[in-house]
């Protein structure tokens, strides 16, 4: 642009209202977002949703996090402006091959590593870092529009994948609250109905998932719970067998436990961990973006390995389900009164049920991630851009990262709120909140060693819940809460 008027004016040059305008709304929105947060922690620990608040001071941290990485783009873009390198050295790793003619005239345009691109900007338009690398007949590494244009991109990748988590935590919640059906009939079930004697293959749970086959083919069981995930992955036989096969191995004494309560405040809990973008999230983006080469289609594979992956972890639980129902009519011949399944970390994959879960954390991140890099690129440069890629492939791109996103919801999220709890262990969430915080304060005190030895002696009979609830409460003669009684043993 030429002439003096056509220039951006500087800070100094610029009207003080429209200075103090633009404060004043920046200003606003901020504060209007920070006191919607703020009443959205007051409305959770109200209702004691203690997990979900913690997983909403977790997006604060990113947020945070978010808003510091912006901050030193801005800070450091004057510095990373006057970096000058030389032009050949962007004519590697580039997503878009340049033009010839811009290829042959490099010093008269300036080429931008946006996500290792290359951006035309007309020397009359460049800032002054690019001019001060034009002048030495160099580029400036990265330019301030590139450097504008990555910030935001980090902004929307971040947005796009608290929300994108958030809807689908809630998709699976949604879906598992029809199981609240089951758990309060079996509830209501008085258990005085008398215990038959049953042949294994008679039992529905059995007949759903062993088919009654002497000899077990894995190929048509690997395939018959890889379609099962795509359709009603839970029954009402399932979450049944496996809600008895849980309390019989940590609270035998208490069949009135109630596992969907437990179940659902354990996916609360992991709520807050999915939410987060832990250091190997930040890790694999950086990778992302490096094999962002014009050629490779890298994206085509970045979108395909998380629904590969979704599909697996979906059958790997289904799977579990069914060799949970093998070993039962494997080792029984008939049994009296109700099936019992034995949980153990054997089913899973290196016998950790917790790897599921990050396996589920990575999936979400790369379709986060997809799906913001997508509207990002269509609001930036344009559906038919070179580094959106071709119609198809892109179009094939969205339909796929969106159906991963419902899968994961409708069935993956279920299928892991019930069947991680098929393990050896068990989550602090068996406890309820106010149990958890005597349990902590009472561990606290026996470490501080407040109590003496006599008084220890004497209070050998009473147990943390005694101090959770003030004394009130007696292990002997507790009913109501006499779960918490069992896992306090454990723990113990």
């Amino acid at each position: 642009m030429a002439g003096g008027g056509g220039k951006a004016k500087p800070l100094e040059y610029t009207p003080t209202w429209i200075v103090a305008l633009v404060c004043s709304v920046m200003i606003i929105i901020s504060l209007l977002f920070e006191r919607l947060l703020h009443r959205l922690g007051k409305r959770l620990i109200r209702s004691r949703k203690k997990p979900l608040y913690e997983a909403l001071l977790k997006v604060k941290e990113e947020l945070m996090l978010l808003g510091f990485i912006s901050l030193l783009l801005t800070v450091f873009q004057g510095p990373m402006g006057k970096v000058c390198v030389s032009p050949s050295a962007m004519l590697h790793l580039q997503p878009c091959k340049p033009p010839p003619h811009e290829t042959d005239h490099l010093g008269d345009a300036v080429f931008t590593g946006v996500l290792g691109g290359a951006r035309r900007l007309l020397a009359g338009g460049a800032s002054s870092s690019d001019e001060y690398c034009l002048k030495k007949d160099k580029v400036p590494l990265l330019s301030s529009d590139a450097i504008h244009q990555l910030h935001i991109f980090i902004f929307v990748l971040a947005v796009t994948h608290f929300l994108l988590s958030a809807i689908t935590v809630l998709l699976g919640m949604a879906q598992t609250r029809n199981w609240r059906h089951w758990e309060t009939k079996i509830q209501e079930n008085n258990g005085s109905a008398p215990q038959m004697i049953k042949h294994v293959q008679e039992f529905k749970f059995i007949q759903d998932h062993f088919k009654g086959h002497r000899k077990r083919s894995r190929i048509f069981g690997w395939m018959r719970s890889f379609f099962k995930q795509l359709y009603g992955s839970v029954t009402e036989e399932d979450y049944t067998t496996m809600r008895l096969g849980f309390i019989m191995k940590h609270c035998k004494g208490t069949p009135k436990f109630n596992f969907y309560s437990y179940m659902i405040r354990a996916l609360e809990v992991d709520f807050k961990k999915v939410v987060g973008i832990s250091w190997y999230l930040w890790a694999m983006l950086m990778i992302f973006l490096l094999l962002n080469v014009e050629g490779w289609y890298v994206y085509i594979w970045i979108t395909l390995v998380p629904f590969i992956m979704l599909l697996m972890v979906g059958s790997k639980m289904e799977h579990i389900i069914t060799e949970l129902a093998y070993e039962v009519a494997q080792k029984h011949t008939a049994i009296r009164g109700d099936l019992v399944v034995s949980p153990s970390d054997n089913f899973f994959w290196f016998h950790r049920p917790k790897l599921v879960l990050l396996l589920i954390h990575i999936v979400l991140f790369q379709n986060a991630f997809e799906i913001a890099f997508f509207f990002w690129l269509l609001v930036t440069y344009g559906f038919k851009s070179c580094i959106m890629g071709k119609p198809a492939y892109v179009i094939t791109r969205v339909v796929i990262s969106v159906i991963c996103q419902v899968l994961c919801g409708y069935s993956t999220l279920p299928l892991y709120a019930v069947v991680s709890h098929m393990g050896n262990s068990f989550k602090k969430t068996i406890f309820d909140e106010n149990v958890t915080e005597g349990l902590v304060n009472w561990a606290e005190k026996a470490r501080r060693g407040t109590r003496t030895p006599n008084k220890i002696t004497t209070d050998a009979s009473s147990s943390p819940i005694d101090e959770a609830n003030g004394g009130a409460v007696q292990m002997t003669n507790t009913r109501a809460n006499s779960s918490v009684e069992q896992g306090t043993a454990r723990l113990i």
